[in-house]
């Protein structure tokens, strides 16, 4: 989020060293009321994103291209309509973040490059025990990111509706929602730190919608399909607490939109798998390299200087607040 990063969203450390609330700070309506409409705007938004899914009657499964084709139209139209919201909410809140919608959203050029490269860097370093399991089991999986470059490769990729889906229309469209749209107004409500463990559980939630096409399509067994949805929503929320993270230290947009692309690709790690793996020391060092190596990481690759400006948490240090730790 741009908005983190040199003087956007000040509205968080501007009544800091009075220890008001914001909204009352800047002149919008009590700290309660802003926290409702705030809550309340990323519901809608959630609630909008979900059912965007569900305009189309159709008696085709999920994966169908045709069922594919026609949400990504919904999906598109809402996500492209998602920004009026915060619109709304800043009119409604009296909240003036002192930067353009697009900045604040995480929509600008200045450390772009590392943005997109070094949070991504970060997230396959985290997943090195799945990425030496992939070479191993399937090492035509890896041969073929030789030739990612190749135009046949692409063309293949474009006309593949589930992989347009999981990969660019899923993750360029719930980041810009989940995190673009919901972490400013939910940052003058919260603060920064809870926000980014706010925000996940509209996106987590927002994945309970699997179980209606589950049992519909009698999947599975209700107990194994609510169960799948618990794991699922623990997982979801896990993971958009970490893009929250990187939305919040990079101030950009780019990053977690990759990062969600690539987990995408590699799916939830096959721990058992490994577990059972006939080279399974070698393999569980991996696992366990990658982890390490990802904690170690963390913080300087996701450094808020690495970025263009000074983000949001830097102001907020500067003023004496606890809360700016997220960024040290």
């Amino acid at each position: 989020m741009a908005a983190l990063g040199g003087d956007g969203l000040r509205l968080l450390s501007v009544s800091r060293p009075e220890r008001q609330p914001e909204s009352a700070a800047l002149g919008g309506p009590g700290p309660g009321l802003c926290c409702w409409v705030s809550v309340f705007s990323c519901l809608s938004l959630a609630c909008s994103y979900v059912g965007s899914l569900y305009v189309w009657k159709s008696e085709l499964p999920r994966d169908h291209p045709a069922v594919i084709k026609r949400r990504f139209t919904s999906v598109l139209v809402v996500s492209s309509l998602s920004p009026l919201c915060v619109l709304l909410w800043r009119e409604l809140t009296g909240i003036q973040p002192g930067t353009s919608l697009l900045t604040l959203m995480g929509f600008r050029l200045e450390g772009i490059f590392p943005a997109a490269l070094l949070p991504l860097l970060l997230t396959m370093i985290l997943f090195l025990g799945p990425l030496i399991q992939l070479s191993m089991d399937c090492p035509c999986d890896l041969a073929g990111l030789k030739v990612v470059l190749a135009p046949r490769s692409w063309a293949r990729c474009l006309t593949d509706m589930r992989w347009l889906r999981n990969q660019v229309i899923a993750p360029l469209t719930e980041e810009l929602v989940f995190r673009a749209c919901m972490l400013p107004m939910l940052a003058p409500c919260t603060g920064l730190g809870p926000a980014v463990f706010t925000c996940p559980l509209f996106f987590g939630v927002a994945h309970f919608h699997h179980i209606i096409e589950q049992l519909r399509f009698r999947q599975s067994s209700v107990g194994s399909i609510f169960l799948s949805a618990a794991f699922q929503f623990s997982y979801t929320a896990v993971f958009g607490a970490y893009t929250a993270f990187l939305f919040i230290r990079t101030g950009h947009l780019i990053g977690p939109v990759l990062c969600h692309s690539f987990c995408n690709y590699m799916g939830f790690p096959a721990v058992c798998a490994a577990l059972e793996h006939p080279q399974r020391r070698p393999l569980l060092a991996g696992y366990a390299l990658g982890v390490g190596l990802f904690l170690l990481l963390l913080q300087p690759l996701t450094d808020p200087k690495l970025y263009g400006s000074l983000p949001l948490c830097v102001l907020l240090e500067r003023a004496g607040d606890s809360e700016a730790l997220l960024c040290s």
